[in-house]
């Protein structure tokens, strides 16, 4: 009986992880051990001091020993008191879930050997980053929706305004080279917006394959081919992403990126034609609203009384002298803001979007993209501080780089699939790539 009692209260200590010596009964060591306790929790001290009453008693009654009432009424009133305290206490579990998640959340930042001022700023500005992709997310269609009625406000213009003054005012000559470009910069325009906004950027398989992948995605929890990148507002991987572009509602990716540089330098050029060929009558139309102006502002009538009257200056019952009507009419004041607007409007896009053409122009010329630009500036940092130069594994050389983007294998090309519309795919399947400078063509031409 009593080895059985010992090894009860053997279990008891190991739950407890607390040594208890012979004594148990001395107020003294009672105390010692409760002083114990200072440096743990309030969930451990309630646990410990159960489990110490319960030792007590279980030790007494195998010892058939006889054990102070006084110090089981003090372990008592302790542990009542703690749990009553603990219950006192306790936060609804939603609360307690969200502190739980935000003190993990800030230990992560202090125990994690990865932690750096990115990972910091990443962490501080999350709501930021969600709320916007969040917004562009759902306002995607708003904007695509304004480029369409930005677009067709001036093609109205051309075409009802700026048209009957070409045939009427031009040579033939002229008036044939501004009815071709103007007719080939649209269809440029239109064609491309139409493929940059349908055509899928490219996404990652999502099946197992044995195709190479340099990273996994912390996000999407699958692996990343070389030149891929997590978008926060598409919520998906994307190959070769440069960026997500919400005048497009689209990412920018591998099989889509040539059609949205070919439609921003389209749009540029067909805003700096706008621009330049309509600089004449800009200013013929703010010189005509300038005198119509003045015109408005002059009195219509000077009132006659007293002697004028009497004297026969005004018909019987006129008080007042009528002027003349003004002499331009509602239509020419429309069509002269009409050609106001449509000058304020491509010369503003044409400053900038063609800045945001010849960036993307630069980049495509180094063979990099919008987020691997801001990468490899890190990259070159990092390497020259170790005295080395850190050189893009994905250039090419500028001529080649620009082949490679555009899909040219030979020289008819240039003509055939930059300068006229054309679908074909890009080189290469975007998950596999050549990851050593090149000194010979890779496209040959």
């Amino acid at each position: 009986m009593r080895a059985n009692c010992r090894s009860g209260f053997r279990s008891v200590n190991c739950q407890s992880q607390v040594s208890i010596s012979l004594p148990l009964a001395n107020t003294w060591l009672l105390s010692r051990f409760l002083l114990s306790f200072r440096k743990c929790r309030r969930e451990e001290w309630s646990l410990r001091i159960s489990c110490l009453h319960r030792a007590v008693r279980a030790y007494c009654r195998c010892r058939m020993r006889w054990c102070p009432s006084s110090v089981l009424h003090l372990l008592r009133c302790v542990r009542l008191r703690l749990c009553t305290r603990r219950g006192r206490n306790r936060l609804p579990l939603w609360i307690r879930e969200k502190w739980a998640y935000m003190k993990l959340l800030v230990q992560s930042l202090y125990f994690n050997s990865l932690t750096d001022s990115d990972v910091v700023f990443d962490s501080v500005f999350e709501p930021v980053f969600w709320t916007v992709d969040y917004i562009t997310r759902w306002f995607g269609l708003v904007f695509v929706c304004l480029v369409v009625i930005l677009v067709s406000s001036i093609l109205m213009i051309a075409y009802m305004v700026l048209l009957p003054l070409v045939l009427n005012t031009y040579s033939p000559p002229w008036i044939a080279w501004h009815i071709c470009y103007g007719h080939w910069n649209l269809v440029m325009i239109a064609f491309h917006y139409y493929k940059a906004a349908k055509t899928s950027p490219g996404f990652p398989p999502t099946e197992k394959n044995d195709s190479p992948f340099v990273s996994v995605c912390k996000k999407c929890i699958m692996p990343k081919p070389a030149r891929t990148h997590h978008c926060g507002i598409c919520n998906r991987c994307i190959l070769k992403m440069d960026h997500h572009c919400p005048w497009l509602n689209n990412c920018v990716g591998h099989f889509n990126h040539r059609y949205f540089f070919s439609f921003c330098l389209f749009l540029t050029l067909g805003c700096v034609y706008c621009s330049i060929s309509g600089r004449n009558l800009f200013l013929d139309a703010y010189n005509a609203l300038e005198r119509f102006k003045h015109l408005d502002m002059e009195k219509p009538g000077i009132p006659v009384t007293g002697m004028g009257i009497l004297i026969g200056l005004l018909p019987p019952g006129q008080t007042n002298y009528q002027t003349s009507a003004p002499s331009y009419t509602f239509k020419e004041k429309m069509i002269n803001k009409s050609i106001i607007y449509m000058w304020v409007l491509t010369s503003t896009v044409g400053v900038a979007l063609g800045a945001l053409t010849i960036w993307h122009a630069v980049l495509i010329s180094r063979g990099e993209t919008s987020i691997e630009r801001h990468i490899n500036s890190k990259e070159r940092k990092r390497m020259a501080k170790r005295g080395k130069v850190y050189r893009n594994p994905f250039n090419y050389g500028r001529l080649n780089n620009l082949k490679i983007f555009f899909g040219v294998e030979k020289r008819s090309h240039w003509v055939t699939r930059v300068l006229l519309p054309s679908g074909h795919a890009p080189h290469g399947d975007g998950l596999t790539w050549d990851v050593f400078p090149v000194k010979k063509d890779p496209i040959p031409v």
